[in-house]
């Protein structure tokens, strides 16, 4: 069974609630519209008035006199209210929408950075990029062009429609046998755009996808020659996106002309009537008016029904996101302070409840102040470990204390400001050096404080041949910057945050040999009574952790200090031979 939340009719009634707040605005839209239509209608009746002053010819009675004096005056005024109205009605619908449209941007991208890191595991950033861009825009066309059109010409009809029958019922049953062919029609249309239009947006999502992994990697695309295997992949969404344009336009036209051919029948049938039955010649001429004129509204409502489905489809790909569940986050504990003494007890862990587990049943109890080191080969689950304390991720079964209270105690802005975390991936925003230092909750640092942290990290070395300081703009990502001084700032970044309990996952690892030395002794100092979890590659960084944790396949293998470990002659002695033995080789 379907979701009713998801329908074409739910989801415009969640648009709806979005707009209702506007209802001032939507009134003034309303009464605008109905004016622009009524102005259809009173268009053919001055035609019917103008036929009947011509056929009267010398003959005119004295309120033909009258309306022959002020026609032409008339006509003028019904075209400056037409055009008076349709401004109004359009610019208030468009202003609704557009804050509509800024809400549900705003709430998409405010649930971006509340889901949990799991389900941006599972998503392309690119996909979720073309959401807030391309879907968000499809929604704003269908909120705002096609409602007012639906609006409008649904009204024009019902008024020309009134008018005709005024004018005459007979040649009026024409129009409702072929009403119901019509609505039909846009009933089949709509299911085959809405399918098309997931399609659509489908394929925009890879292509962002494919163009957002390429220009990010395009040092390697240049370096391994990709440039063809990118454009490749490229060549085939786009193709692939326009066929299924080309399928949804081939849907439109072929409606739009069955439309134009059933409504042909009914004009035809009018043509017919008129000449078995006796009417009047201004009745005639209006009635005729008043059916071309609904030609045009019923082939509008025909093609802005492919904007609706492109909008429905759009909607309901924005609306699945802001029903994704956000990270738990049911604590209510946020201390001022914590002493940083962290415990796992049986902790399990599995990225996919289905898959075999990354953690199995670890215990690990780590005093405040204590520097631990985690080793292992890559996938023994190190950073996996590391992660579930700030709560990236829940663990499946066990505890883990902070402070002797489980972490579900805690609310996740009251865990995670006391936890900093220099990670090997260096995350850099494209604003200056001291913004990216002083980033989020510390914006509020002083200048004297980004300074000293810029200081103790080493950052201020370069900084100091820079123009702007720390006023420099880092680019897109740091691009502007080398590896190691990304790195710095990131180091940076955690000396002020200066949080009891500290995640250094490979924090030296872009750092040349000599920066890593000043970093080193910056990083031994920050480590000081504090608890710190350092991962590491080169055991020559951990010597003088107070414990070495080994893992291996997701389990504690081994627990000690350096020489005890390389004493025992376990793993992390076989870990330590083979690596200086490498290192050995390649300085040979």
């Amino acid at each position: 069974m379907s979701d009713s939340r998801y329908t074409p009719l739910g989801i415009y009634k969640r648009l709806l609630s979005l707009s209702v707040r506007y209802w001032p605005v939507f009134i003034g839209v309303a009464v605008s519209s109905g004016a622009f239509a009524a102005s259809d209608a009173g268009f053919a009746f001055l035609i019917k008035q103008l036929t009947e002053i011509v056929a009267a010819g010398d003959e005119l009675t004295e309120g033909q006199e009258f309306v022959k004096r002020w026609l032409p005056l008339g006509v003028l005024l019904l075209f400056v209210v037409r055009g008076v109205t349709n401004f109004l009605s359009t610019y208030g619908m468009g202003w609704i929408s557009n804050r509509v449209v800024k809400e549900i941007r705003r709430q998409v991208f405010e649930r971006y950075l509340g889901l949990p890191a799991s389900y941006f595991d599972r998503q392309a950033t690119g996909k979720l990029l073309s959401k807030l861009t391309y879907d968000v825009a499809q929604v704003a066309d269908s909120a705002s062009n096609t409602v007012i059109v639906l609006f409008k010409d649904t009204l024009t009809i019902l008024f020309l429609v009134l008018y005709m029958l005024y004018l005459s019922a007979e040649l009026s049953v024409f129009v409702f046998i072929v009403a119901p062919f019509i609505a039909l029609i846009v009933r089949f249309l709509g299911t085959r755009f809405r399918k098309h239009n997931r399609r659509i947006q489908a394929t925009v999502g890879d292509i962002t996808r494919i163009g957002s992994e390429a220009l990010d990697a395009h040092r390697v695309v240049k370096i391994f020659g990709g440039q063809e295997y990118e454009g490749g992949r490229f060549e085939a969404a786009n193709e692939q996106n326009r066929r299924v344009q080309m399928r949804l336009l081939a849907t439109s036209a072929a409606g739009n002309g069955v439309t134009v051919l059933v409504t042909a029948f009914g004009v035809a049938g009018v043509i017919y009537l008129i000449s078995q039955i006796d009417i009047d010649v201004s009745r005639v001429a209006g009635f005729i008016t008043a059916m071309v004129l609904l030609m045009a509204p019923l082939k509008r409502l025909t093609n802005v029904n492919a904007t609706i489905q492109r909008g429905v489809a759009a909607g309901e790909s924005l609306f699945r996101i802001l029903d994704e569940e956000p990270e738990r986050d049911q604590g209510g504990l946020d201390p001022d302070t914590i002493d940083g003494r962290v415990e796992f007890r049986s902790v399990s862990f599995s990225y996919n409840r289905s898959e075999q587990p990354v953690l199995r049943d670890i215990n690990l109890k780590v005093e405040p102040g204590e520097t631990i080191a985690l080793v292992g080969r890559s996938g023994s689950g190190k950073s996996t470990l590391v992660s579930l304390l700030p709560r990236f991720y829940d663990y499946d079964s066990g505890t883990i204390l902070l402070d002797d209270r489980p972490l579900d105690d805690y609310s996740l802005e009251g865990l995670r400001r006391h936890i900093s975390l220099v990670s090997q991936e260096v995350t850099l925003f494209n604003d200056t050096i001291a913004a990216n230092i002083a980033y989020g909750g510390l914006a509020d640092a002083g200048k004297d404080d980004i300074e000293a942290a810029a200081a103790a990290a080493h950052v201020a070395e370069f900084v100091a041949d820079m123009p702007d300081g720390l006023d420099t703009m880092v680019g897109d990502r740091g691009t502007l910057l080398s590896g190691g001084q990304r790195q710095r700032i990131s180091i940076a970044r955690a000396l002020l945050k200066n949080s009891p309990v500290l995640i250094l996952d490979e924090a030296t690892s872009a750092l040349d040999t000599e920066s890593e030395r000043h970093i080193q002794a910056a990083l031994d100092k920050l480590m000081q009574n504090r608890t710190t979890f350092v991962i590491a590659h080169r055991l020559s960084t951990i010597e003088s952790a107070d414990r070495i944790v080994v893992m291996h396949a997701g389990e504690i293998v081994e627990i000690g200090r350096h020489e005890e470990l390389l004493a025992s002659g376990g793993a992390y002695a076989a870990l330590h031979r083979l690596q200086f033995s490498e290192e050995g080789a390649g300085s040979a």
